[in-house]
């Protein structure tokens, strides 16, 4: 395990590892920069990441590579409409010795990919959703614990709709970051088709053990933060609340329902991390608005006029990002 003497010399430490995070995943993973940083933040940040995007981006092979990188346990989950909960957590089985005892289901792993999540029905869903908010399952009776760390990154195809369960608003809000994954650069394809029809992938090395990185995740919690950063977070959930006192216009005009507290939290925690792989010893409201549409498109509801005047989630982020 690394081992700093003090917090600055730690932040200094980070922002060396995330660039060597950058570069051993780039070997493998051409393009999709941002992507990559925002779903280290959210590892970083003890987050969980909701990805949509078509299929054939390279979702899967970017997960297992981020976590051999990390050198996390991964496992995937294909969410089919058949599938019930103790085919995600596990169940108590007969062994040979006539004693039951519970058998570990895939979700025992660091790194979840959870392909098409909204392919399961809500009872399935709610049986990974209730491990990423606890880090544990429980059943007959006896609670056991997830690894450390823990981190579900799920996935959506936004093309096929029939056949779906979308997920409820409640349970949107225990992603940290809804991220949209788009089609690669003329230029990236080429370095992707060269890479990957001329002999074996890289494989990737392990930058980090699991120690390192809960260490990491407490330091983030460590950084401090101004009061008027705080303020704007708060802020800046607040004014999505329709018909409240502190609403803004276009809460009220275009918005059904508008963000909880635990926007505001993630926003915070999430500009931390920015801050610190930017150089910085402490977020700023800059940092606050580099994260902020990651944190909230899944966190606010358009109303009808929204839809018929085609005003999309993020326009309405950007309206009042340019308002504060």
């Amino acid at each position: 395990m690394r081992s700093y003497n003090t917090d600055t010399e730690a932040i200094t430490g980070f922002t060396e590892i995330y660039r060597e995070l950058k570069e051993e995943i780039g070997k493998v993973i051409v393009g999709q920069d941002e992507i990559i940083k925002r779903v280290l933040i959210t590892i970083f940040s003890r987050g969980h990441v909701l990805l949509i995007g078509v299929p054939g981006l390279a979702k899967t092979l970017m997960v297992t590579t981020i976590a051999k990188a990390l050198g996390l346990s991964f496992n995937r989950i294909q969410f089919t409409p058949d599938i019930m909960p103790s085919d995600i957590i596990g169940t108590e089985i007969l062994d040979e010795n006539r004693q039951f005892r519970f058998a570990k289901g895939p979700v025992f792993a660091h790194v979840i990919l959870a392909d098409e999540i909204n392919r399961t029905p809500p009872k399935t869903q709610s049986a990974l959703l209730e491990a990423m908010q606890e880090r544990s399952v429980s059943t007959a009776g006896t609670t056991h614990i997830l690894p450390n760390p823990f981190f579900v990154l799920a996935t959506q195809n936004p093309i096929e709709q029939e056949g779906t369960y979308p997920l409820p608003e409640a349970q949107l809000d225990r992603f940290m970051f809804n991220l949209y994954l788009d089609y690669p650069s003329v230029e990236e394809e080429i370095n992707i088709v060269k890479s990957t029809i001329c002999g074996d992938l890289y494989e990737p090395k392990k930058i980090l053990e699991t120690e390192d990185i809960i260490y990491f995740q407490q330091l983030l919690w460590r950084v401090p933060v101004a009061d008027n950063v705080y303020q704007y977070a708060v802020k800046l959930s607040t004014i999505t609340r329709p018909n409240t006192p502190l609403a803004h216009e276009w809460a009220n005009k275009y918005m059904a329902w508008g963000a909880g507290p635990r926007c505001s939290q993630n926003l915070i925690i999430a500009a931390k991390c920015h801050a610190v792989l930017s150089g910085k010893l402490s977020p700023d409201i800059e940092n606050i608005k580099a994260i902020a549409h990651s944190v909230m498109r899944h966190r606010i509801v358009r109303n009808y006029r929204a839809e018929a005047e085609n005003v999309s989630v993020d326009d309405i982020i950007d309206k009042l990002l340019h308002a504060n």
